[in-house]
């Protein structure tokens, strides 16, 4: 069973290949996002990881929830389901 993380209070100069990076020590990662605006295509300072195992997703929870990247504290929770619009 997969687990997908939110990441957020990510400094703007991180990218997925960054992101993926950070979070490869926790486990096999099956996607990796940071999400971009539309038109500027700057980062929003936000994306997901999805782990292959809930172990994963939670040592990652343990090990980078408000550790300091690039002088900001990081936020890691389970991401929550996508709600209709």
């Amino acid at each position: 069973m997969s687990a997908k993380l939110f990441i957020g209070n990510l400094d703007y100069e991180i990218d997925t290949n960054k992101l993926k990076e950070m979070f490869a020590p926790f486990g096999n990662i099956i996607d990796c996002i940071v999400l971009t605006d539309r038109e500027t295509r700057r980062s929003r300072g936000f994306g997901f990881v999805e782990f292959d195992s809930e172990e994963a997703a939670e040592k990652a929870i343990a090990e980078m929830n408000q550790k300091e990247v690039n002088g900001r504290k990081i936020n890691v929770n389970k991401a929550k389901p996508q709600e209709n619009r």
